[in-house]
């Protein structure tokens, strides 16, 4: 596992040699001064529900984690609402418009790409799907699934933080884990 701080040999602003990392997150120039702090990067999530209680589960296309179960959602770009950039990405990848949302919750997740692991914050929305459109699968996207959340295999399921988000959905959905002791 890399992180992206490493991936760093050359100062992007003068191009001078850079020294060992001495924190974790920042890139610190000892020629020109420059610093940059690495960040979390954001994605988003959705489960969205018909009138049968079936979620909508994508087969995804690409690695990572090519042929397991995923939401519908993706990374936020520069400028995005965390809400903006979901309804983007549900867009682009089953063609469906999102109506409103309710925030389920937020989960770490590290993203393995191109030889370098990047930190995610998922952030996870519910919404209802008006049950006469019709998802297709688009871009990543190999199948589109509808399945009842709380018969999904977590093994099924292409990344932790999404296993937490279905799990704590299904759990929200569970009248034992509502009322409490």
């Amino acid at each position: 596992m890399t992180a992206p701080i490493e991936k760093f040999r050359h100062c992007p602003a003068c191009g001078a040699p850079l020294a060992a990392p001495t924190q974790p997150r920042a890139i610190h120039c000892a020629s020109c001064s420059f610093l940059y702090y690495l960040s979390t990067t954001v994605a988003t999530g959705i489960i969205l529900t018909r009138p049968d209680g079936a979620a909508l589960f994508t087969r995804r296309a690409k690695e990572p984690a090519k042929g397991l179960l995923a939401l519908p959602g993706g990374f936020v770009e520069i400028g995005e609402t965390a809400e903006i950039g979901l309804r983007r990405e549900v867009l682009e990848e089953v063609g469906l418009e999102v109506g409103p949302l309710e925030y389920l919750c937020s989960a770490v997740n590290y993203y393995e790409y191109g030889g370098v692991t990047y930190p995610v914050l998922d952030l996870f929305f519910v919404a209802r799907c008006d049950p006469t459109t019709k998802p297709e699968p688009l871009e990543d996207v190999a199948e589109i699934c509808w399945l009842d959340p709380s018969r999904v295999s977590p093994a099924e399921i292409a990344f932790p933080s999404v296993r937490a988000a279905v799990r704590q959905y299904v759990e929200r959905l569970t009248p034992s884990a509502r009322s409490g002791p």
